[in-house]
Formats: C-alpha cells, sequence, structure tokens
C-alpha cells in the first residue's frame, strides 16, 4: 500500500549520472515505480559526453536534470547531489541501480523509527546473479579500509536482521537532511572512493548511527560507470584515501591502541604495491596524503568540536 501523498515532497532521489544514458533506462523506471508518495527524483550529470542530457529531456521531461560542463569527480558530485535537494530524506543513487518499489518507503520507515540514525542503506544484491549479496552495509576495519558486509556471498538469509551498522554504501543510501547539515558535506579532497566511508565515521562521531534496512532491496551493476579492475587511479585513491580515512577522524588513543593493527594494513598494501609492480603509485599516494598534514589537523580539530560519542564507543561502533 503507498504512503498517502503529502502536500510537499518528501524525498529527492538524485541520482548521479556519466555516460550512463543505457543505465539511467533502468534505474529511473524502477524510480517512477516506487511505492512511496511524495518523491522527487533529479539527476545531476557529471558532465556526460553521450546523449543522456538529450535523451532525459525527451524520454523523462519531468525528471530535474542538474547537468554540469564537465566531470568534477564524484565526491564533489556527490555533494552537489545533496545542495540539490532540499527535503527531509535525501537518496544519492549511482546510476547502475535497479530499486524494488518499496525499496525507499522502507527506508523512510527505518528512519522515521529510529530518530537517532543519520543514514540508511538496503540490502544490495548483484544485478545479473540476483541470489549473490553485494553488500549489505559498511564496514571499517581497524587496518583502515571499507568493505561491504557479505560482498561476494550466496544470499541464504544471513543478512535478514535490521540493526545498527558503521555506514551505508554512498551510491545507494538514504540520508536524513539534518544529518548532512550537522556532519557536514562529503570531502572533496577524497575525488573518489572512501568518501562515503569517511562521512560514515564522521557521523558516528557526532553520534549518528546507520541503520541497515534488509526489506529494502536494491540490484546493483556493480563498476557500471567506472569499469572494473584496479586502474592505477583506483589504486592511488584507495591507498592515499585510507590513511586520511584514520588520521581525519580517530582519536589518537584509539589511533594508538589499534596502532599494530593500522601498521599491518599499510604493511600488506605495500606488499601488494610490491607484488603488482605498482610501488611508485603507494609511495606517491603515501606522500601525497601525508603532505596535507596541516589541512588534516584542521579536519581533525572541527571534527572533534562535533564529538559526541566516548572513544570507546566509537570503536565498538567501528569494527562489525
Amino acid at each position: 500500500m503507498s504512503e498517502p501523498l503529502p502536500t510537499e515532497p518528501l524525498l529527492t532521489a538524485v541520482v548521479l549520472n556519466y555516460d550512463g544514458r543505457h543505465l539511467l533506462e533502468t534505474i529511473l523506471p524502477s524510480l517512477a515505480g516506487q511505492t512511496l508518495a511524495g518523491v522527487r527524483t533529479v539527476v545531476v550529470d557529471n558532465g556526460s559526453s553521450d546523449d543522456s542530457i538529450a535523451w532525459l529531456a525527451r524520454e523523462w521531461p519531468a525528471v530535474e536534470v542538474v547537468s554540469l560542463p564537465e566531470n568534477i569527480g564524484v565526491t564533489r558530485a556527490l555533494n552537489v547531489c545533496v545542495s540539490a535537494a532540499e527535503t527531509e530524506f535525501v537518496a544519492l543513487l549511482n546510476n547502475d541501480l535497479e530499486l524494488e518499489p518499496d525499496c525507499l518507503r522502507e527506508l523512510v520507515s527505518a528512519l522515521r523509527a529510529h530518530p537517532e540514525a543519520g543514514s540508511a542503506g538496503g540490502k544490495l544484491l548483484d544485478f545479473g546473479e540476483r541470489e549473490v549479496i553485494d553488500g549489505a552495509g559498511d564496514t571499517l576495519t581497524w587496518r583502515g579500509n571499507g568493505h561491504r558486509r557479505g560482498h561476494g556471498e550466496r544470499d541464504r538469509g544471513q543478512f535478514e536482521q535490521p540493526r545498527a551498522i558503521f555506514g551505508a554504501c554512498g551510491g545507494a543510501a538514504l540520508y536524513r537532511r539534518s544529518a548532512l547539515r550537522e556532519v557536514g558535506p562529503f570531502d572533496e579532497d577524497f575525488y573518489a572512493f572512501f568518501e562515503d566511508v569517511d562521512w560514515s565515521l564522521r557521523a558516528q562521531v557526532a553520534g549518528f548511527q546507520c541503520r541497515y534496512v534488509p526489506s529494502a532491496v536494491v540490484y546493483h551493476m556493480g563498476s557500471a560507470t567506472i569499469g572494473r579492475g584496479l586502474s592505477a587511479f583506483t589504486r592511488y585513491h584507495l591507498w592515499r584515501n585510507g590513511v586520511w580515512l584514520v588520521l581525519k577522524s580517530l582519536p589518537l588513543g584509539v589511533i594508538a591502541r589499534h596502532a599494530h593493527q593500522l601498521i599491518l594494513g599499510q604493511a600488506i598494501n605495500l606488499a601488494v604495491a610490491v607484488r603488482d609492480r605498482k610501488l611508485g603509485i603507494w609511495l606517491r599516494a603515501q606522500r601525497d596524503a601525508l603532505r596535507t598534514a596541516p589541512a588534516l589537523l584542521r579536519k581533525r580539530a572541527a571534527i572533534r568540536s562535533t564529538r559526541r560519542v566516548s572513544a570507546r564507543e566509537l570503536e565498538a561502533r567501528i569494527v562489525d
């Protein structure tokens, strides 16, 4: 049963698109078929060179379009997506998704039932193999890496329990607008990769939980825009941004208690770089991560001022 129609839009579903007209053919009908009333749909086009803009104007004239003249990177474009919404809830969606009809209604219901939560994410399944889990929420390990719970596992019902988790995948998540204002925007210095994990960590520091909602089902094509495999671009940003994740937001006492795990994580990354003959990329990532120390210190001070949980409570929230 659909929700009663509100007088104003309740939720803005913002789709980030880059050269993905063929992907929009799937996600937009699934948004149009949502059982939640009062959904405003916006496509933020990140400098596409295909016919996405013309196709949208022709096939989906009711969909609002924010057209960026050039590709400004994933993280900065996500902030444009947030600024395009003025509703109570904001759904940030990659273009390579298909949503079950009740998906947004279930996510909104979860946030309304849990006012302590600033975000929510559903169960992501593989678009091609729908019995395979793509992700059941994000975790942050003490090695400084973000991971998707259950990624690659067969769906045997092991992730059917709604619960508080560390964070939601930023490519398919619902945010409370008040939490976005308090936690702040996605860190544009990340450019791409881990920007959603970084936001989730800052949200946890500020006392906001994230809800996992298994009844909100999303099918994910996976890397349909950026492509599969570890390119030099991907490796650099994962290695650099992983260092920033730890140094920006974790209290010094937490860093000290888990220093051996953090060092092990960097050693593993180094070993992978040597094995794959990518040592130069790893060294450049470390150099660029550390050369921003003054900016990192300023960010740490700003994040510390928002802290609402103890160091021990934060530790318990990080690892699944």
